[in-house]
């Protein structure tokens, strides 16, 4: 969670200092989503995700040095430099996407649980979707054919109150929306997206049933962005209040006190902890400055299968 957070603060410094550029969704606040979900899935299972990324790909174990090198745009990024922000991609870690279309990757998450299924892989697909996306056709598309053919795909809406700047309460009538979601059929239940150790005992449930063979699941995580939509966004649809209301439950804060009080984190763990997160971020901010553009004469690269066997 800590490498997340300083990872997407440092994104901040050079987006501003126009070090990296094109558009970016910052995490945080978030946190406990990403990593409370992963730690009950595998490396054989597969995750999708949106164009607000960051924590998902470094949660997954995507590398921080391929992640911020893809944000510089270089040919060592995870997705050679050819995708920014929104587009990190490790097919190696089974990670496929982010993607810049709100609801985008919904129904690639049904196509990969229906193929690992038809070819008798024990594997489970996690998507990750913000309120925004359950407003899409796709999520409903994809709702009832999940439920419908039984796919076994872990649904992870993360609540985080606002599709761009518009508040949850004016898009949607009804905002419970693991409620809605269980009208498809499939197992739904909320969680405090702000609490680690909540997502992890959700996810944990979720996953052991879909395994069992009992279908989708949907869990809405009730989490916060401290941040605005992007960096381009000026923020002004909600109250400085609620974001300092909300900042009081930082899930990398109350976690934090949590193991102290319980004896099992000390002040110099946690300044160890620091320190190594910053080391790995500046190595990889160095990396990532270091590393070449891609080619001109590369441009038609990788656009069709002809040209890609043929390289």
């Amino acid at each position: 969670m800590l490498l997340i957070r300083r990872f997407e603060e440092r994104c901040v410094e050079l987006y501003s200092a126009t070090a990296i550029r094109g558009f970016v969704h910052l995490y945080i606040g978030e946190e406990a989503v990403a990593v409370g979900v992963h730690q009950a899935l595998t490396e054989q299972d597969s995750v999708v995700s949106t164009y607000r990324e960051h924590g998902h790909a470094l949660a997954r174990g995507v590398q921080p040095q391929a992640v911020m090198a893809e944000m510089y745009g270089r040919v060592t990024g995870c997705s050679k430099g050819r995708g920014g922000s929104m587009h990190l991609f490790d097919p190696g870690k089974r990670f496929y996407g982010g993607n810049a279309i709100v609801g985008g990757g919904l129904p690639l998450a049904a196509g990969l649980s229906l193929a690992a299924r038809m070819r008798g892989e024990a594997q489970v697909t996690c998507c990750f979707f913000g309120d925004g996306a359950f407003a899409e056709g796709e999520f409903h598309e994809t709702a009832n054919l999940a439920a419908l053919w039984g796919l076994p795909v872990l649904f992870v809406c993360e609540n985080n109150l606002y599709a761009m700047g518009t508040a949850l309460a004016r898009e949607h009538a009804q905002t419970d929306l693991a409620m809605r979601a269980a009208s498809y059929g499939m197992a739904a239940w909320a969680v405090d997206g702000m609490d680690v150790h909540a997502v992890e005992k959700a996810a944990h449930r979720a996953v052991d049933s879909i395994r069992a063979g009992n279908g989708p699941h949907f869990l809405e995580a009730r989490t916060y962005r401290f941040r605005a939509h992007s960096m381009y966004d000026p923020d002004r649809y909600r109250s400085k209040d609620e974001i300092e209301e909300w900042k009081r439950h930082d899930p990398i804060t109350d976690l934090t006190d949590g193991l102290r009080a319980a004896g099992r984190l000390t002040s110099n763990k946690l300044k160890k902890v620091e320190r190594e997160v910053t080391e790995e971020i500046e190595d990889a901010v160095t990396a990532a400055e270091q590393a070449p553009e891609e080619p001109v004469g590369n441009l038609l690269r990788h656009v069709t299968g002809q040209d890609e066997e043929a390289s």
